[in-house]
Order: structure tokens, then sequence, then C-alpha cells
């Protein structure tokens, strides 16, 4: 067997074998064009290293950014919208303030986190609304 078969066969194996160690999908497509360059060289010989490294290099270029777009781009359904995203997931509450809110700001207990909350001036015990978010911040009126 030609030792250039041999040597894309391995490098293709390799690097789907790397994605295994280091999962992120981007070895996976680099084995792939490896393993294009392979079937390439395997049917086709006599092609110099020269054209088969470009060959590998235009396949690699090509099959990340069709990754990306065939499979990142879209975007997946799910039956929890607001998994990570717990600020969010406040919005509709009604809770006391745990610390009054002066100048625009106070805090609220939830859990066992203290929440920053921006709204009117109120009492510490007052009950709040929360009718927004951002970042680490709610958004609150009066009960």
């Amino acid at each position: 067997m030609r030792y250039e078969v041999v040597v894309w066969g391995c490098l293709a194996l390799l690097l789907i074998a790397a994605e295994t160690l280091a999962p992120g999908v981007f070895m996976l497509w680099l084995g792939v064009a490896a393993g294009i360059v392979f079937a390439i060289v395997l049917v086709l010989p006599g092609i110099p290293l020269l054209w088969q490294t470009i060959a590998f290099v235009l396949f690699s270029f090509a099959l990340i950014p069709a990754y990306r777009y065939f499979f990142r781009m879209h975007d997946r359904q799910t039956d929890q919208p607001l998994l990570n995203r717990k600020a969010e997931q406040l919005i509709g509450k009604v809770l006391p303030l745990h610390q009054a809110i002066v100048n625009g700001q106070g805090r609220v207990k939830i859990g066992d986190a203290l929440w920053t909350v921006e709204g009117p001036d109120l009492p510490q015990g007052a009950q709040v609304r929360v009718i927004g978010a951002t970042s680490m911040t709610l958004k609150v009126d009066p009960a």
C-alpha cells in the first residue's frame, strides 16, 4: 500500500479520535477532510503531496463553515425556553422586599439569594411584582 494513503487514513482516524478527547465538533471535520483526501488519494494515485495538502486545507475550510451553517444556525425548539434564564423566570412573581427600595434600588430574597431590584421607593416588607429583568437586576412595581 502507498505510504500517503496510509498517512491520510491514519490522520483521519487520529483526528476523529481526538474529537472524543476534546469535544467541540472541530476536530471531527478536520478528520472528515482527511478522510476525503484519503479516498481521493486511494482512487487517484500519483497526486503530488502539495496538492493533497491543499485539498485537505480546502476541505477543512469548507466543512467547518458548512457545519456551522447547517447544524448551528437552525434554532432548536425547546419546551423550556427559559431554562437557563433565571431572571426571566421570575417575571410575574410577587415577592416581599428584603431591603427597602431607596433612590430606585433595593433587594428581594429569593430562596437563599439576594437580588437587586429597581423600582419606585417602597418600604421594607412591601409586596412587589417583578415586571422585567436585565442581567441580574429585576424591575419591580408595587403589587
